[in-house]
C-alpha cells in the first residue's frame, strides 16, 4: 500500500500553491504541518482528485489516481475543513444520505453508521438535527461520513479547527484509533494536533515540503537548542529582538523566557528538552496559528 507524490505542482495564475512536492506514504498517521497559506489544502484537494495538478503525478500502488477515477475514490475518505451538511437532516439520516452517494447498500450503510456512531460517541444524538450539534459533535459526524466506506486513505483537513481543548484531545485519540491498517493524512497549523499521534511529520512552507521525518528525528535535526532563562523586564526587548522566543511569562522576579539559540543566551540560561513546537518556531519563524488564510 503506497501513495506516491512525485514533483507535484499547482499554479494559480502567478502563485505556486504547491511547488514540486515529492513524498511517499504508507500505513500510519502523517501530520502535514505548516502555517496557514502554506499550500496544505491545495495539496489535499489534489490527493482527493478535486483539483488537477499543473504538473507532476500522484500514484496509488503504481497507478495514477486521476486515471483510476472511481476506483481510487472508493478507497478514499475525506473531511474538508468546512464540510457541507443539510442542517435539518438528523445525524443518522445525513449519514445514510452520504452512504447512498458513495454507493453503499442501505443494509450495509445502516450497520456501518451504527457502528461508527458508537465508536465516536454520537449514538445518543443520532436522531438530533445536524444544526443542533456542537462544533465538536459536527466534526465527529464528519469523521463518520469520511469513514462510511471503510477507506484505505483518510484525509483530514484542519479537523480540530474551532474545537475546545477537550474536544481536540478526544479527536486526536479518535484519529489514532482509526489509523490502524490505513493511511491517515492530517493537515494542521496546530502543533499539538500531530505531536503525539503522527508517525511522520511533513513540514510544508510556501508550497514545498521542507522536511519529512519522524517527530523525534525532526526535533533532533534542529540546529538550535531550547533554553529557559529569567531576565529583568528591562532586558526583555533585547532577547525578543535577537532571538527566536517561543514563550514569555511575567513573574515577580522579572520575565521568564523560552528561547531558541545554538549557544547559551546568557550565563544563567538552563538547557531544556526541545519539542515539536520549538521546531515549528525554528522553521517557520513564528508561533503556531499565525499566518494568512489557507490556500
Amino acid at each position: 500500500m503506497e501513495l506516491k507524490i512525485s514533483l507535484l505542482t499547482k499554479d494559480f495564475q502567478d502563485t505556486k500553491a504547491v511547488n514540486r512536492v515529492s513524498c511517499t506514504m504508507g500505513n500510519g498517521v502523517y501530520g502535514l504541518l505548516g502555517i496557514n497559506g502554506a499550500g496544505k489544502t491545495t495539496l489535499m484537494r489534489m490527493l482527493c482528485t478535486l483539483v488537477r495538478p499543473s504538473s507532476g503525478t500522484i500514484t496509488w500502488d503504481g497507478k495514477d489516481i486521476f486515471e483510476m477515477g472511481g476506483e481510487y475514490r472508493k478507497l478514499l475518505g475525506y473531511l474538508p475543513q468546512d464540510f457541507g451538511y443539510y442542517p435539518d437532516f438528523t445525524v443518522y439520516d445525513y449519514l445514510l444520505y452520504i452512504a447512498s452517494i458513495k454507493g453503499i447498500r442501505p443494509a450495509a450503510a445502516k450497520k456501518r453508521a451504527e457502528t461508527l456512531l458508537k465508536q465516536v460517541g454520537l449514538s445518543g444524538v443520532k436522531n438530533k438535527k445536524m444544526k443542533k450539534l456542537s462544533g465538536g459533535m459536527k466534526r465527529r459526524a464528519g469523521i463518520v461520513q469520511a469513514m462510511l466506506n471503510d477507506p484505505k486513505i483518510l484525509i483530514l483537513d484542519e479537523p480540530t479547527a474551532g474545537l475546545d481543548p477537550n474536544e481536540r484531545i478526544r479527536f486526536r485519540n479518535l484519529i489514532s484509533e482509526l489509523s490502524q491498517d490505513r493511511l491517515v493524512l492530517l493537515s494542521t497549523h496546530i502543533v499539538s494536533d500531530v505531536e503525539y499521534i503522527a508517525n511522520e511529520i511533513l513540514l510544508m512552507k510556501e508550497g514545498s515540503i521542507t522536511l519529512a521525518d519522524t517527530p523525534e528525528n525532526i526535533i533532533s535535526s534542529m540546529p538550535e537548542r531550547a533554553w529557559s532563562l529569567l531576565v529583568p523586564r528591562a532586558e526583555m526587548g533585547h532577547y525578543l529582538k535577537n532571538y527566536k522566543v517561543s514563550n514569555v511569562k511575567t513573574v515577580p522576579q522579572g520575565v521568564r523566557m523560552r528561547i531558541l539559540s545554538e549557544k547559551r543566551p546568557n550565563a544563567d540560561a538552563i538547557l531544556e528538552e526541545a519539542a515539536l513546537e520549538d521546531v515549528f518556531l525554528y522553521y517557520f519563524g513564528e508561533k503556531e496559528g499565525a499566518g494568512d488564510d489557507e490556500i
